[in-house]
């Protein structure tokens, strides 16, 4: 006979780990199905945390200059620690809480039963009221390009390589292709970027994409605007991409980061009437509801926003529904975009294209970074804060920033801007007195330099 559980959560990424925590809290029997051998998901094992680390390493790299002395499977190797201190938490997490949690493949048998297949193939039932679906997303494979080969990664793989590539061609300059640029280049790697779009990352802001732009090419990135493959051949000498402009491009290594894929496939989700999209993310509604009532799915299964940060909230909201009926609570609208090149890009609301857009009149205050105490006294000076706000109310609407720790920096002014009525106002960071010296005080010399417009 099947054990019987309340709740099963398929993935122990942060959208699983988030769903398991709080239907455990409240009162819930919780099992967590994961087909890693241990918790932590994607996030932990494949994605976030080993490339920050490794981006991390490089960095110091950078600022001491010794990146002659670096190879590529040091600096992976760096990430292995974080990555155990990663799991040992998350483990703790489960185990506290009294979720179990099964090592193993699942998929429905039925809409209340999953079959699990453990490693060595042994399988075993399990059943629940509900499910939570967090199994996360993949680097998208056309059929057409041989992964198989050794000079040929994504985002996965390229933590495992055994080779030093002199350079490497990056297909696709996303998130992803942006961030092993600048890691790259920070190990002196020749870097071919090839972007099938017009711009680099275009839904940011327009000047921090040109300020991104710049740094990369001024860093020696050689980035090549609307093209798209035709095909790839690779040997033992190396990779060569064939553009249907009718360029070829040579390089050691070509890495693909051209989208993702949902981690949806393999669940016999079809024989239960869910539906998937064409990149395998799951049809759900505003509740992460599929056509299954009462199982649900977050995180990159699901497609956009594609943020850890917000997979676990998905996971807390989607679990809250589940047992209780409802939920008050649903993602903000505005979430901060964490962007981990070298240096990192974080960027909050509106641009000046959509504002613009909408025809709402605003102002731009600037605070560039080589005019700030605490940068020039680190020596990290490339950058800016760059703050939105309307003309007449003096609302923040959008924060932008470019240079050393702007994934931090940018919850400085997230504070500020999810406030209500004229607790949102430029004033804020002007009569507000910061630590001297900070990148903090970026936004007091952003907002004076914004108010100066106005005035």
């Amino acid at each position: 006979m099947a054990d019987r559980y309340d709740v099963i959560v398929i993935g122990s990424g942060p959208g699983g780990e988030g769903a398991a925590m709080k239907a455990t809290k409240e009162g819930k029997t919780v099992a967590v199905v994961d087909d890693l051998p241990q918790v932590g998901g994607n996030c932990t094992h494949k994605g976030t945390i080993p490339s920050k680390a490794l981006r991390q390493a490089i960095q110091q790299l950078v600022d001491t200059g010794k990146f002659r002395e670096a190879k590529f499977q040091d600096l992976l190797a760096s990430a292995e620690s974080v990555i155990a201190q990663q799991v040992d938490l998350r483990q703790g997490f489960y185990e506290r809480n009294l979720v179990e949690v099964i090592h193993g493949r699942g998929a429905f048998e039925d809409s209340n039963t999953l079959a699990v297949t453990r490693e060595g193939g042994v399988m075993e039932r399990i059943q629940a009221d509900g499910f939570v679906i967090a199994t996360g997303a993949r680097p998208y494979h056309p059929e057409d390009v041989d992964f198989d080969h050794p000079r040929i990664v994504d985002s996965d793989s390229i933590l495992s390589i055994e080779d030093n590539p002199r350079s490497v061609t990056i297909y696709g300059a996303g998130v992803i292709g942006c961030e092993y640029a600048s890691i790259f280049r920070g190990l002196r790697i020749k870097v071919n970027l090839i972007n099938s779009r017009d711009r680099l990352l275009a839904f940011l802001d327009d000047e921090i994409v040109d300020a991104l732009s710049y740094h990369l090419r001024e860093l020696g990135v050689l980035i090549r605007h609307d093209e798209e493959y035709d095909r790839v051949s690779a040997d033992e000498g190396g990779v060569k991409l064939y553009l249907k402009s009718n360029k070829e491009i040579q390089s050691d290594m070509l890495l693909w980061a051209q989208g993702r894929t949902g981690n949806s496939d393999r669940m016999s989700l079809e024989e239960l009437g869910i539906e998937r999209d064409s990149r395998g993310a799951i049809v759900v509604n505003s509740d992460y509801q599929t056509a299954c009532s009462h199982i649900y799915a977050v995180g990159d299964v699901v497609g956009y926003p594609n943020l850890a940060s917000a997979a676990y909230d998905q996971g807390r909201f989607a679990a809250t529904h589940l047992v209780t009926g409802s939920c008050a609570y649903h993602l903000v609208e505005d979430i901060p975009t964490g962007i981990y090149t070298i240096p990192e890009i974080s960027s909050l609301g509106l641009t000046e294209r959509e504002l613009t857009s909408n025809k709402i009149p605003y102002e731009v205050g600037h605070a560039s970074f080589r005019h700030l105490a605490r940068a020039q006294i680190t020596g990290r000076t490339t950058g800016m804060l760059k703050l939105l706000f309307h003309r007449e109310t003096l609302e923040i609407l959008g924060i932008h920033c470019f240079g050393s720790e702007a994934s931090e920096i940018i919850h400085i002014g997230q504070a500020i801007m999810t406030q209500k009525g004229d607790a949102n106002s430029l004033m804020y960071f002007i009569n507000t007195t910061f630590n001297y010296p900070t990148m903090a005080e970026a936004y007091r010399v952003a907002a004076m330099n914004g108010l100066n417009r106005v005035q």
